[in-house]
C-alpha cells in the first residue's frame, strides 16, 4: 500500500468525521449551524473584523483558534503540510517568450516546468490555450510540442507566434472530450496541463491511462466543472468513502482568501448583504426557507440603494413583492446575516486545503493503480497561484 493510499485514507477520515463543520451551504442558513454549540456560536460571533481578517489569511492561527472547538484541527493542517515543495531546476529561456503573457502567469509556468524532470520525450499540451506553457517547453527543452486547443482562434494566433519564435509547435484544434483528441495521445509522450478545468484534466488523465502514455503533468484546477451533478471518485479507494461530493463542496477549495482594498471589501459587504436581505424577504412573502439566487447584477444598481435591488431581483426571479415594505428592516437582517456567513466560512476554511488535497490524491491514487510511480507536491508558493499542487506520473517501466 503507497503513503498515498496511507494519507487519502487518514484525509477522508476527517473529513468524513469533521463534516459538519464544512460540508454546507452557508448562503441558505438562516443562523449557525452550529446552533446547539453555543458557546461556539458565541466565540464565533465576538470575533471582530480584524480578528476575522487576520485569520481570513493565517491559517496557523486559524487551526489554532479552532483547536478548542474542532478537535481535529491540527491534525487537519498537519496532514496537509504533508505536501511539500517539489525540487527546482533553474532553466534560462530566451528573451521574448513571454510576449504577451500576464506577469503572473508567466512565473506559473516557469515555475511548473522547472519542477519537470527533463525525460526527453516530446511534449503534449493539453488545453494549450495560445501555447504559452508549450513556448516555454519547446524552448528549454529542445524537443516538439503538440498543442491541443479547441477554441480555433487561439490555435491561430499560437501557431503564428510559435513560427515567430522559431519554435516546433504544432497546434491541434479538436474538443479534449470528444475521440479526435485521442489521436494526439501516444505512448512515447509526456503529456502537461496547467490548469486545466474540472472534467477536462480528469479526461486527459483517464487518456493517457487507457493509452499507457510514458509521462503526464498536471496542475488541478476549478473541480467543480464537471459533468455530472456530484463528484465521480476516479480511484478504487476514493470510491469506498463515504463522502458524496456537490458541486458546491467542490468549490470550497477554490475560496481562498485574498487581500482586498477598503472599497472592494465595502462592495462586497453591499451586494452580500442586499441578495441575504432580498432572501429573507422572498422567504417571508413565499411562506419558505428555500434559498433563492439571483443572478449577476451589475454594480451600479447597488448604488440606487437596497429597495432598488429588491425590486430588480424579484422581478429576475418573478417574486411578487406586496406594497408598504419595511425595507430597511429587511436590509438590516441581511447585514446581520453576512456577518454569521463570513463566520461560517472562516470555520471552513480549514477544511478548504485538506479537501483540495483529498481530490488530488484521488488523482494520485488512479494513476497508481493504472501502473504508474507518482509525485504530488507543490510547484511555486501561494502569492504566485494558490492553485500550486502539481502531480508528475512515470509509467513504471521508464521509472
Amino acid at each position: 500500500m503507497s503513503n498515498y493510499v496511507e494519507l487519502f485514507r487518514h484525509l477522508d477520515a476527517l473529513l468524513v468525521k469533521n463534516r459538519q463543520f464544512w460540508q454546507f451551504m452557508p448562503f441558505a442558513e438562516r443562523d449557525f449551524v452550529w446552533h446547539q454549540n453555543l458557546p461556539f456560536c458565541q466565540w464565533l460571533s465576538g470575533l471582530d473584523d480584524s480578528q476575522l481578517q487576520l485569520l481570513s489569511h493565517d491559517m496557523s492561527a486559524l487551526t489554532t483558534a479552532l483547536m478548542p472547538w474542532i478537535s481535529d484541527a491540527e491534525a487537519l493542517t498537519q496532514l496537509s503540510n504533508k505536501i511539500k515543495p517539489l525540487t527546482r531546476t533553474q532553466r534560462t529561456v530566451p528573451q521574448g517568450l513571454d510576449s504577451g503573457i500576464p506577469g503572473r502567469k508567466w512565473q506559473q509556468i516557469i515555475a511548473f516546468n522547472e519542477v519537470l524532470p527533463p525525460l526527453g520525450l516530446p511534449w503534449l499540451e493539453w488545453c494549450a490555450g495560445k501555447g504559452y506553457l508549450g513556448r516555454v517547453l519547446a524552448a528549454s527543452h529542445q524537443h516538439s510540442v503538440t498543442s491541443l486547443e479547441w477554441q480555433s482562434q487561439l490555435c491561430i494566433d499560437g501557431e503564428l507566434a510559435a513560427k515567430q519564435l522559431g519554435l516546433a509547435i504544432n497546434f491541434i484544434h479538436a474538443d479534449a472530450f470528444s475521440s479526435e483528441s485521442d489521436n494526439a495521445i501516444t505512448t512515447h509522450q509526456h503529456a502537461v496541463a496547467l490548469h486545466a478545468c474540472g472534467d477536462l484534466h480528469v479526461s486527459l488523465l483517464q487518456r493517457v491511462a487507457a493509452n499507457k502514455g510514458a509521462a503526464v503533468s498536471i496542475s488541478p484546477c476549478c473541480y467543480h466543472l464537471i459533468h455530472q451533478s456530484h463528484y465521480q471518485p476516479m480511484s478504487a479507494i476514493a470510491k469506498t468513502s463515504p463522502l458524496v461530493l456537490s458541486k458546491h463542496d467542490l468549490r470550497l477549495p477554490l475560496q481562498e482568501t485574498v487581500t482586498a482594498g477598503n472599497r472592494v471589501k465595502q462592495l462586497r459587504f453591499v451586494e452580500v448583504s442586499f441578495r441575504l436581505g432580498f432572501d429573507l424577504l422572498q422567504r417571508e412573502i413565499g411562506q419558505t426557507e428555500t434559498y433563492l439566487s439571483v443572478p449577476n447584477v451589475q454594480k451600479a444598481l447597488l448604488n440606487q440603494g437596497f429597495e432598488a435591488f429588491c425590486l430588480w431581483a424579484a422581478a429576475k426571479r418573478g417574486v411578487d413583492l406586496p406594497e408598504n415594505i419595511d425595507f430597511d428592516k429587511w436590509l438590516r437582517q441581511g447585514e446581520k446575516r453576512f456577518a454569521i456567513i463570513e463566520r461560517m466560512e472562516l470555520v471552513r476554511q480549514l477544511f478548504r486545503r485538506p479537501l483540495e488535497i483529498w481530490l488530488a490524491l484521488d488523482r494520485v491514487c488512479f494513476l497508481e493503480e493504472q501502473g504508474y510511480k507518482v509525485v504530488l507536491g507543490t510547484f511555486c508558493d501561494k502569492p504566485i497561484t494558490p492553485r500550486n499542487l502539481l502531480i508528475h506520473a512515470e509509467r513504471r517501466k521508464m521509472a
